[in-house]
């Protein structure tokens, strides 16, 4: 494996990239790193695209420490990547908290990006109620509690390295956890307030029973409405994180939609 930086304003972006042919880059979400995409990576290499996964600033190799950041310049970042790779097109793909980074990349540059992929997007910032608000400002300060938390995210069943994975992951998020906070800290503006402008095919994508909405499938068909071509589809016998608990279903729906931003 051989990681790579591509230098930004604040600091360095780490990531690897594997396969050939058209471009798609992965970004993870809220504390994790770009071995969230472990089980797909190689699933997307066989079906004969070249990726790139990305540590979102703030994370696993990246620099640790940044001014901001807000989903446009983590957009700015993914910009980056793909530039450095060789300029794209590129489909670019965010999980969670990276679906807001995506619509702005889209937006701001769209010669570099053929389409978009959210994978368990949040159209509006959740409204915790006052005892949920003071677990989770706990969560988002310790890397022991954040990989319990994290760990509910998968209600359907866990990848069989999936201890082994938490274990990392924890052990990377010391002394970043300011990065977990800012990146799903409310900025203006929402990402909602620039999905009219993505001219390029978007595929939502979201678990049938991602613990974090009170109705998945609502959920995802409001993401899908933000925009002016777009698609969604849930992920049966799925949490949070399709691309971990149900990699192949996630692979062939993404190669689906690869065929198709490919033609646009």
């Amino acid at each position: 494996m051989t990681v790579s930086q591509v230098v930004r304003d604040g600091g360095t972006i780490a990531y690897e990239v594997h396969g050939a042919g058209p471009l798609v880059v992965l970004a993870h979400g809220m504390g994790e790193n770009r071995a969230a995409f472990r089980h797909l990576v190689p699933l997307l290499v066989a079906a004969g695209y070249r990726v790139a996964s990305i540590d979102v600033r703030g994370h696993g190799d990246s620099s640790p420490h940044w001014p901001t950041y807000a989903p446009a310049e983590v957009g700015g970042d993914l910009l980056a990547v793909v530039r450095e790779v060789g300029g794209g097109p590129a489909t670019l793909v965010g999980s969670s908290s990276s679906g807001a980074a995506v619509v702005f990349a889209a937006a701001d540059a769209p010669e570099l990006v053929s389409g978009i992929v959210q994978i368990s997007p949040f159209v509006s910032q959740p409204k915790p109620n006052p005892v949920m608000r003071v677990l989770q400002a706990a969560v988002l300060r310790s890397p022991r509690l954040f990989g319990m938390f994290h760990r509910t995210l998968f209600p359907c069943g866990r990848p069989a390295d999936d201890a082994a994975y938490r274990k990392e992951l924890v052990a990377r998020l010391r002394g970043r956890m300011d990065a977990v906070r800012g990146v799903v800290a409310p900025v203006d503006p929402h990402w909602t307030a620039r999905a009219r402008e993505v001219r390029q095919p978007v595929l939502v994508l979201m678990g049938a029973k991602d613990p974090d909405f009170p109705d998945p499938g609502a959920e995802a068909r409001a993401a899908r409405r933000q925009f002016a071509v777009a698609e969604a589809r849930m992920i049966a016998d799925s949490g949070h994180y399709p691309h971990a608990d149900q990699p192949d279903a996630t692979a062939a729906d993404l190669v689906e939609f690869l065929a198709v931003t490919a033609r646009a």
